[in-house]
Order: structure tokens, then sequence, then C-alpha cells
């Protein structure tokens, strides 16, 4: 089906100071209210020997901020280890998000009192960024996973470090980095996984559809969402016009954070005005001791989320469906879900790039400028065909010249007073693709053109016609095919052709054998061997 697109102009994100969206200026920092914790009761933890729970942590307070000294407070050495295996009837994807993952190298896993990467989940993947410990010795963080409500890093060791460093001592302070490229990747992230939401109210809101499931594809393939039916031309212009709308408003997204009552599974109670969205799927269930985490596109939806988002939509400014990337809409059969494809901030930026260098260079092969290409290449694989059919028109005459000139020679043989068997092994030059259906319209052309047999004397054949590419290697493949006016004695031929030759593999029925032969076939070599086979056999 259709395929949705945000466009980010990242442009903006350079400038300095300013509230997030206006056009003067842009974020360095997210606006103070952006993180609302509604319950009394709920208080984020200040006691550095606490663990802030999965919910209430920096990155997802503030998911613009780049840096946070921090303390440590436990460090375990993770040696590499074989994956979990997963039991008959468990369900894999929950295996997947709660169980430890596995390194080819030693790591440390690290628990912090609070941190600035975010754990993978929600449909979002991890952070990566880097730990700078009181040394001044920095460490990477290649992931950040949650296990129940709790936070942990898993650092990379230094080569040859095989204990945990005194670096890592319980209340240690640390020092935590997104660094550039984590934030850009984090930037991707927050575009798409806002950009999702927005999507999939709309498309809940407005026409009544539930998005089934969505993925968050590894950087730089388009994100999709699941719908039980495809969208229609008509649906998506809605869907695009309700969007962009949206978009200009520059509509805020903020969290709601209440507390997580004990039993309660993360579902919203729900009241008589609470829709899907705002009910959620609940938490997973090994999510424990944390908060109930609500994300509210300002408006325009509500929704059960732990992840990182913008922290409104003005960034966000076009919203697109362009064609689908492939042919088929749905994720499994026809019966399925059918699956829309969407890109935003970066991702979009890097697709457009490369569309843009795509229609360049095609349009320089071509020799037209980039409006004229889909007409060109209209005419240029309209010629393409022409040529197919000129060659396949050749093809077939040439076969059938082949054909009868072999016709003619075992005439000329007869007439010189050949007696028995007519054995010929004829080698030729081809990269044609179709190299065995040429060798077959050979041997029909020779059977047509071969002169009537007598009851008394039938003529006896045997001949073997051998196609090879030009450019020949230990790896090349060439096309084999028998042909006779005996089934048995091809047979024979056949499989002492093959005891001839160990990379020959081939079989057929009737008159007709046909085989591949890999490795250099020779006409003073291969060939010479061939026909002595035919002539050995008779």
């Amino acid at each position: 089906m259709a395929a949705a697109a945000l466009v980010v102009p990242y442009s903006t994100l350079k400038r300095e100071n300013g509230r997030f969206g206006d056009p003067t200026g842009v974020i360095t920092k997210t606006p103070s209210d952006y993180h609302r914790i509604v319950s009394p009761t709920l208080h984020i933890p200040s006691d550095t020997s606490l663990s802030i729970p999965v919910g209430l942590l920096a990155c997802q307070r503030d998911p613009l901020l780049r840096t946070l000294e921090t303390t440590i407070i436990s460090a375990s050495l993770l040696t590499p280890s074989p994956p979990p295996s997963v039991k008959k009837g468990g369900h894999t994807k929950q295996v997947k998000a709660s169980s430890v993952p596995t390194f080819q190298h030693p790591v440390l896993q690290v628990v912090l009192h609070d941190t600035v990467l975010f754990p993978e989940g929600g449909g979002q993947p991890t952070d990566i960024g880097t730990l700078t410990s009181e040394d001044g010795v920095s460490w990477d963080i290649e992931l950040v996973k949650r296990h129940g409500g709790v936070a942990v890093h898993y650092v990379k060791l230094a080569e040859g470090v095989s204990n945990v460093p005194d670096a890592f001592a319980p209340e240690k302070q640390v020092r935590l980095a997104l660094g550039h490229a984590g934030f850009q990747r984090r930037l991707d992230h927050m575009s798409m996984h806002t950009s999702q939401h927005l999507l999939s109210s709309v498309i809940d809101t407005s026409l009544k559809l539930p998005t089934v499931t969505w993925s968050l594809t590894p950087w730089p393939a388009p994100a999709y969402i699941d719908l039980p039916r495809p969208l229609t031309a008509a649906e998506v212009s809605q869907v695009q016009d309700e969007v962009n709308r949206y978009v200009f408003e520059a509509r805020r997204v903020y969290v709601e954070v209440d507390d997580l009552h004990s039993g309660q599974t993360g579902v919203d109670s729900g009241d008589g005005g609470a829709t899907s969205r705002e009910l959620g799927r609940g938490l997973p269930r090994d999510y424990t001791g944390g908060v109930h985490r609500m994300v509210i596109i300002e408006g325009v939806d509500r929704t059960p989320c732990c992840g990182t988002h913008l922290p409104d939509l003005s960034s966000l400014q076009l919203f697109l469906l362009p064609p689908p990337t492939t042919s088929s809409t749905t994720s499994s059969s026809s019966a399925g879900p059918s699956r829309h494809y969407f890109l935003a901030g970066p991702r979009l930026l890097n697709y457009l790039g490369s569309v843009q260098s795509l229609l360049t260079r095609s349009a320089g092969v071509l020799s037209c400028g980039p409006p004229e290409l889909p007409e060109r290449v209209a005419l240029v694989v309209d010629e393409s065909k022409r040529r197919e059919k000129r060659v396949d028109d050749l093809e077939r005459e040439l076969a059938g010249v082949l054909g009868r000139q072999l016709a003619e020679e075992m005439v000329q043989w007869r007439d010189a007073g050949g007696e028995g068997e007519w054995v010929r092994c004829v080698s030729r030059t081809d990269d044609s693709p179709s190299a065995q259906t040429f060798l077959m319209a050979v041997t029909v052309a020779f059977a047509a053109a071969r002169p009537a047999e007598q009851a008394d004397a039938p003529h006896r054949y045997t001949f073997l016609l051998v196609s090879s590419p030009s450019s020949r290697t230990s790896s090349s493949t060439s096309i084999v095919m028998l042909f006779g006016n005996e089934e048995k004695r091809v047979k024979v031929v056949g499989d002492e052709l093959k005891k001839q030759f160990k990379t020959l593999r081939g079989g057929g029925k009737g008159t007709r054998w046909s085989g591949k032969f890999v490795g250099v076939w020779l006409a003073d070599r291969e060939e010479k061997q061939a026909l002595a086979v035919l002539s050995q056999s008779l």
C-alpha cells in the first residue's frame, strides 16, 4: 500500500536559544512542563544509592538532554556466553526483551542512579554513548536494556581488562554523554516514534483503523505500521491533510506520569470517553516497580509509552504518503494486515538525498534531465524489448541453419559410404542466458531436416552440443545437450559422459539428455574426450 513520510527541517536544530519549533531559534533545552508528574505521592528518588525506575529516567524527563553526571550503584562482569534458549511454547519476543544479551567480548553490567541513555523498549531501540569515570577514562556503552524496572548499561571493556575496574565501585561518580553520533541516533528514533504516534492516532480517530503493530526498523530503512486493511487514495489524502494541520499548528507533546499501582497491568482504567489508543496495550509482563507513563500530543493523542518524543510537532513540518517500496502491501498474506511504510526526520532527508542522487546519475546515463527521465526510461525499455525480439528471431534462424547443416553432414557422410551410427560433437561459444533453449532448437531443426528413414535401414545418430561462455574459468558453466535416435542409446552415452567428466550433472527423457558442466571446456581437450566417449560406446 502507501508509505508515510515526515519531513523534518534539521537545519533549524542548529540554531541557538528559543523555544522548540520556533523558526527564530531552536531548543537548547526541553520545555519545563514537558514532564508532568500527576500523582501527589510520586517523586523522583533523590537517594543516589537507589536506581531511578524506567519511566522516570533523565532521558525520559528531558529527551534533548545530552550529558548527565550520576552515581554508580553496582557493576558486574559479563563474559561471553551462548544465546538463551527459548522453551517450546515460550513467547520469543518476551524472552528476547527480558533476557540478558550476549556479546562476543567481556562487558560490564552497570546500574546507575540515573541515565541520559534510553534503554530499548516500547518499540524504540537503545541509545548509544560513552561513560567517563572519575579517573578520566572514557568507556563505550554498547547497549542499555531494561531488566524489570531497572536500566542496565552494558559497557565495553578495554583490551586486557578481566575484572571490574575500581572506577566502577559503588558510589563512584561518572559522566554519561550521548555524543554527536548518539544524539543523531536519538533524534532519528524520536522523529520516527513521534511520527508513528501521530500517524496511528489520525488513522485510528478519522478512519477507525487501529494500528495492529509497528516497527522502528534499523537505519535507514523506512519504519512501518500494520493496519487491518489498505488505505485508499482518498484516505491517504485525508490523512495527509489532517496530519499537516497538526504539524503546522505546532501541537505540543508532553508526558504525564502516575503511580503504577499494585496489580495494575499498565492499561488505563478508562472512562466512557477513553479511546483504544488511550487504553493502550499494557506494560510488559516483567515491568515492575515503575510508573504509568502517558505520552500526549496536545488535543490529538494519548498513548501509554516509555519512549523518547519530540517536545512538539513543528519540526516534523510535512507529512507525505509516497508510493509503496514494494509491490506487496501485506506483511504475510493477502488476508493479513496491510503494511504502510513511513519516513521521518534524518531518515527522510537521507532518503531524499539518495533518491536525488539516483535520479541525477540515471539522468546522466540517459543524457537527459530528471523531468524527462520517465519518458526516456520507457523509450529505453521499449527499444530493449524490440532488440530482445530481434535477437530471439535471429537465434531461432541460426538454430535452424545449424540444425540443417548437421543433417546435411550426416547425409554426406552416408553418401560417402559411412555405415553404422553417425556421431558428432559440436562446441560453440555463447553468452546467451537461454543457451539451453537454443541447443534445443538446433535438435528440433535437425530432426525436421533429416531425410525420411526406411524401415529396413533406419538412420542411427547420436551427437553432443556444448555451449560455453566467452569468459572461461574453473567456475564457468557450460550447457550440454545430447540428442540421438534411440532413447536407450542416449541414456547410456549420458551416463558414460558423467563418468568421464566429474563436474557434469544432468539427465533426460526420451531421445534428449541435457546437463551442466562446471569448469573450462576446450575443443582440443574436453571435446575430444567427449567424442571418444561417443565412439567407444557404439
